[in-house]
């Protein structure tokens, strides 16, 4: 799980990037979807300064919180592998480790039908679109942010996912700075979010599709779990690792807009987005009105109309 930059990156190649709403509908309702849930470690934060990426992981889950399939692998990068500090991961592990173009097909079944998602999934779009999108990865993917949801729909001094999944569940999240254990963190964020939401949530991006990729014969993964098989996946598990907890009344009563949710959300940032709720709300609320004066004044109009008749009947009688 990367850092957040200063800059927004460009991820439009792979990802279109979608939210979530309560108080608008959407395409689907967010627990009827599946979900993709990425996360990359990397050597570096960006790829245009030669950053790579070196241990992926995914877990594939329904809205309703249940995990149907997992998959990590190390990956060869390439490059020297920096960032030691924070995912451990050295020179010797990534030998014979897959490179990232070899794993385009898996990736591509797992994010069939779903929405990729991610907590700053601006900076995982960002190494999909540098590595996988070149080697055939299709692009246009729908995707979904828990960092940007959380900071629209829920008011917390800090987003982080150990911090996030803390403050709202109550647990720490196991295996941090592992790509499995961050996107299974993830995983359990999204489905206790989508458990707790105060109203029906509903995902404002473009509806999963089915993708097509050639089924060429899967390179060969390697992790740092023991469970793992030749191809670095694991079967369909139940259900997440513990069941979505409930969480505290932190619901914003104005939700934010997700596309103003990026960057480092600092003061500046935040309180502009909440003024701009605000604003928003208050032209909901006039278009209500006028929407009601309009119905009153068509109901005035159609008993005025309905008079005139009455009387024009009367006067031929």
């Amino acid at each position: 799980m990367g850092d957040v930059l200063e800059t927004e990156p460009d991820t439009g190649r792979v990802l279109h990037m979608g939210g979530l709403t309560r108080h608008r509908r959407g395409p689907a309702a967010a627990r009827d979807l599946e979900y993709a849930v990425v996360d990359v470690e990397t050597t570096g934060l960006d790829p245009r300064e030669g950053a790579r990426v070196c241990e992926i992981a995914v877990v594939r889950m329904r809205g309703d919180g249940a995990v149907l399939s997992e998959f990590s692998t190390l990956v060869d990068p390439g490059v020297p592998l920096g960032g030691q500090e924070f995912h451990g991961i050295g020179a010797s592990d990534v030998v014979g480790a897959p490179k990232a173009a070899e794993l385009v097909d898996v990736l591509a079944e797992l994010f069939s039908g779903a929405v990729v998602t991610g907590h700053n999934l601006d900076f995982e779009g960002r190494f999909l679109a540098a590595e996988l999108h070149p080697a055939g990865l299709p692009g246009e993917l729908p995707g979904l942010c828990t960092l940007r949801a959380l900071r629209a729909q829920v008011d917390l001094p800090r987003y982080s996912l150990p911090r996030a999944s803390h403050a709202l569940g109550g647990h720490w999240p196991t295996a941090q700075h592992t790509a499995l254990g961050d996107a299974r963190a993830c995983a359990q964020l999204l489905a206790e979010l989508l458990a707790n939401a105060p109203g029906p949530l509903h995902y404002t991006g473009p509806e999963p599709r089915p993708l097509e990729f050639p089924r060429r014969q899967r390179a060969v993964g390697k992790t740092r779990t023991p469970w793992s098989g030749p191809e670095g996946v694991r079967a369909a598990r139940a259900n997440p690792e513990r069941p979505p907890a409930s969480w505290p009344p932190r619901w914003r009563e104005l939700e934010l807009d997700f596309r103003s949710c990026g960057g480092r959300f600092d003061a500046d940032q935040r309180a502009a987005a909440e003024r701009a709720a605000g604003q928003r709300a208050l032209a909901r609320d006039a278009l209500a009105g006028a929407a009601v004066l309009t119905g009153v004044l068509a109901a005035a109009g159609a008993v005025r109309q309905a008079e005139r008749g009455l009387r024009r009947i009367a006067r031929r009688g």
